[in-house]
């Protein structure tokens, strides 16, 4: 394997945590940075643990542990930064565990024998490194969920909303008997690309399920048959009540739905109970 499709993927996990992304797959985070047969060199996940805690909770001790045995199973690297305790001039002990400088310096010296790099945070912190990686030669594509960096998202090659990637975060509804995602009767997640102000509908945009993990997610028409990506109807109505029809289209708000047969079009596909995320 050479350079030219090596992979190197790196994950802030307290970042993504506290950010909508508890419960993110990793698999699938793998098999989306690998897309187009490019295979991954360095798989490093950076996380906290709390020994203090550990030593009083069992449960805790074994539901860290079982996450960390389950992403080694994965293939990734596990980097654990300890909580260390400190007091303020008050008296007031806190706990502090940031791994941001060890996940950018390892980013930065692994990069010469990378061609894409994959950040899973949504931290500002992060726009230096993403300018020095892209010096390097590298593709820097980001991918989180909520709270994420204006300045973080524009200086990447690409950003990837977590919540749009199938299967990366589990549907609201999802789950055992549940049709999977992209399918008739399946909630998805995507974006409304266009929206008729005067005739009150538009068309919602999602990854289909079945893609191959082709290097093709630019090609976002869906007429075009290399395209990823899936449409479907909507009338103003069916909005939930948070959302203004009049904010729309936009690539900020994400919506979850139910893909349902259109009563009125054949082959066409219509969203159902939308909410959003």
């Amino acid at each position: 394997m050479g350079a030219a499709s090596a992979v190197g993927i790196y994950v802030d996990v307290a970042n993504i945590q506290a950010n909508g992304g508890f419960g993110m797959q990793y698999d699938v985070l793998r098999r989306l940075a690998c897309r187009g047969g490019r295979e991954a060199l360095r798989l490093n996940v950076y996380a906290v643990y709390d020994d203090s805690r550990a030593y009083k909770d069992a449960a805790y001790q074994q539901k860290i542990n079982n996450f960390f045995g389950s992403l080694r199973e994965f293939g990734y690297k596990v980097i654990v930064k300890h909580f260390r305790w400190y007091t303020d001039d008050e008296g007031n002990r806190y706990a502090k565990a940031n791994a941001d400088l060890e996940m950018a310096v390892d980013a930065l010296t692994q990069s010469r024998n990378l061609s894409r790099v994959v950040l899973v945070t949504g931290d500002g912190d992060f726009v230096q490194v993403v300018r020095a990686l892209q010096d390097q030669g590298c593709r820097v594509e980001i991918i989180a969920f909520e709270n994420i960096s204006g300045d973080l998202k524009r200086e990447a090659d690409d950003f990837i909303s977590g919540y749009l990637i199938p299967g990366l975060l589990p549907s609201r509804r999802g789950g055992n008997g549940h049709p999977a995602w992209g399918e008739i009767g399946s909630r998805v997640r995507g974006t409304c690309y266009y929206h008729a102000q005067e005739g009150s509908y538009g068309f919602l945009r999602y990854l289909r399920g079945d893609l191959d993990w082709r290097d093709n997610l630019w090609v976002t028409d869906t007429r075009d048959p290399d395209s990823p990506y899936a449409s479907a109807f909507f009338r103003d109505v069916d909005l939930p009540e948070d959302v203004n029809p009049a904010d729309l289209p936009s690539h900020q708000i994400v919506l979850e739905f139910e893909v349902v047969p259109s009563p009125v079009k054949e082959g066409a596909l219509q969203a159902a109970q939308i909410q959003r995320v």
